[in-house]
């Protein structure tokens, strides 16, 4: 009927932190069973830029990106035709910067990038679920000016990362309305 199936892959953040090249290899191995499977796009991760996601201590883009790369490789070992999406960071300017305790999405993406996770994807995921202004407004939004309260702003942040090279995948689109509210 035209659907596209995408599966969104969260693994064990526990393992993770018990011992990370070990479960990186682990979780890839799982997810080039999946691939087998003939989905049309695999995300692998979710939010892993936060604290209830991913170990703490453990968060940054480099972190990350090993594991995008063992995933990478053993998805299109398993299947070459699944599009392989980054792990979308939760949109938060929380954080200040980077810290054990979780990374605001702006650094993370570039840290992603520093470590070459670009080479490690076909889709930068993207989770847009701030909308409660219209795509096109730029500023004015009631909450504060953080980049990810704008589509183009959020749409602009995570291109730049990567320099334009890798597109984006939307794994989360969200507007909120008053429509039938009072």
């Amino acid at each position: 009927r035209g659907f596209k199936i995408l599966l969104s892959v969260v693994g064990n953040k526990d393992q993770v932190a018990a011992n990370p090249t070990q479960y990186y290899q682990d979780f890839a191995a799982f997810l080039g069973g999946v691939a087998a499977l003939n989905p049309d796009g695999i995300e692998v991760w979710n939010e892993q830029n936060i604290d209830r996601e991913w170990p703490s201590g453990l968060i940054s883009g480099t972190h990350y990106t090993t594991m995008l790369s063992a995933a990478y490789q053993a998805i299109k070992a398993s299947n070459a035709n699944v599009l392989v999406i980054s792990g979308a960071p939760a949109p938060t300017g929380f954080f200040g910067g980077c810290s054990g305790a979780g990374c605001d999405d702006a650094p993370f993406m570039q840290g992603m990038a520093r470590a070459g996770a670009g080479n490690y994807m076909d889709c930068v995921g993207v989770h847009y679920n701030e909308g409660i202004v219209p795509p096109t407004q730029t500023s004015g939004d009631p909450r504060s000016e953080y980049f990810t309260r704008y589509y183009k702003g959020m749409v602009d942040v995570y291109s730049g990362a990567f320099n334009g090279r890798n597109p984006l995948c939307f794994t989360e689109l969200g507007y909120l309305t008053d429509e039938g509210f009072p």
